[in-house]
């Protein structure tokens, strides 16, 4: 169902802090209040959204005010519930000796809003080695989670190609999942970008009191555009946490930030979740750096396709032949992800038709796609 028009000028304002003095006027302007919920639920904005018309008096019906601060207040207790249960799984780990980086969450919250009720309350995150896999399950084990992902029978994933362990504990309706590696749109051809990568970058945040490690800004910014990315920015939400990771790292070291996400193949999905952050949210952007991802053609475009999009087919993905995730890709990415396709991989059919010595088998890459235009142009 398409969105109003009047709601989606609010959210709008709400996650840009240069629209406040807007604010009024627009929610004066909303006409279908549970419609505006709705969105706002389905966005994951709606503590932000409590938080800007709490006080704002006659244009907020009552029932919307009162629907408001009970999703809040539950918010809130649930939020805060993460947070100690959060540090008492780190204090569980550290006694194992096992290195834990909680990211997303209660932790962004305290990080870059300084304030863990103004996002919704989540899962809890945490990037550990996959060598300390099977005994950081059997913590959360000892501390009643369930496991939820099939596992071989000595304890290691039952799909090589997943990297989470997703625990339940019914008790509370608690979720934890573990993961070893963090993961790009196309996993394939991901750099091992695990806890190797963010530690030893690491800052210390304070969550309800204690101290817990945290990923620096830099990778923080890298790691939201990623997530972002790799569900096609279908939340107002995840937008704005890098809006308000920019706003709250004025010392943000951008030529770290572009050297690592060249290095692990992030550049185009940074550069998309700048030009969103920029464009829906008015995030301040150092001029050469928003130049640099401007002149990103494909980076513009998938800006602007999301951006259209955001409220009235949030996830869909653009027109066209070339898959989104491919699209996402840099230049050397894309020439892997050819590479890699049964389709232009060499067999021997190939080797039979034009023997090569076996130091030369390279060159069976370019011949291929001859031999193959060559036997389709022969029927």
């Amino acid at each position: 169902m398409r969105a109003d028009l009047e709601s989606c000028a609010l959210l709008r304002a709400i996650a840009r802090s240069s629209d406040a003095k807007q604010v009024p006027r627009l929610a004066a302007n909303v006409r279908d209040w549970n419609s505006l919920l709705e969105l706002a639920e389905e966005h994951r904005v709606l503590p932000m959204l409590f938080l800007r018309l709490v006080d704002m008096g006659p244009p907020v019906p009552q029932f919307v005010l009162e629907h408001l601060r009970t999703e809040y207040e539950t918010n809130m207790f649930n939020t805060l519930a993460n947070a100690v249960e959060l540090i008492a799984v780190l204090k569980a780990f550290e006694d194992k000796m096992i290195p834990a980086m909680p990211f997303k969450g209660v932790v962004l919250g305290a990080s870059i809003y300084h304030d863990l009720t103004t996002r919704p309350a989540g899962d809890l995150d945490l990037l550990i080695h996959y060598r300390d896999l099977v005994q950081a399950t059997t913590v959360a084990l000892e501390r009643g989670y369930e496991l939820e992902t099939p596992v071989n029978a000595d304890g290691t994933p039952a799909n090589l190609d997943y990297y989470e362990y997703h625990f339940e504990r019914k008790t509370d309706g608690r979720v934890l999942e573990l993961r070893w590696r963090l993961d790009p749109t196309m996993p394939r051809f991901r750099r091992d970008l695990g806890l190797d990568w963010v530690w030893p970058r690491r800052r210390t945040t304070v969550l309800a009191g204690a101290d817990v490690p945290d990923m620096s800004p830099e990778i923080t910014l890298l790691m939201l555009c990623m997530h972002g990315s790799k569900h096609v920015w279908s939340r107002l939400l995840w937008i704005c946490d890098v809006a308000q990771l920019l706003a709250s790292s004025p010392g943000l070291d951008w030529k770290e930030v572009t050297y690592e996400a060249k290095e692990a193949g992030l550049s185009r999905t940074l550069a998309l979740g700048i030009l969103l952050a920029r464009r829906v949210a008015g995030a301040t952007v150092p001029q050469a750096i928003l130049q640099c991802f401007e002149a990103d053609t494909t980076a513009r475009l998938l800006a602007q396709h999301i951006q259209n999009n955001l409220f009235d087919a949030p996830g869909s993905t653009p027109p066209g032949h070339i898959p989104y995730n491919i699209q996402l890709l840099d230049f050397r990415d894309r020439v892997r992800f050819l590479l890699s396709m049964d389709l232009l991989r060499p067999n021997e059919r190939d080797q039979a038709v034009f023997p090569l010595p076996k130091s030369l088998h390279a060159l069976y890459y370019l011949i291929r796609p001859i031999r193959i235009f060559l036997d389709r142009s022969a029927r």
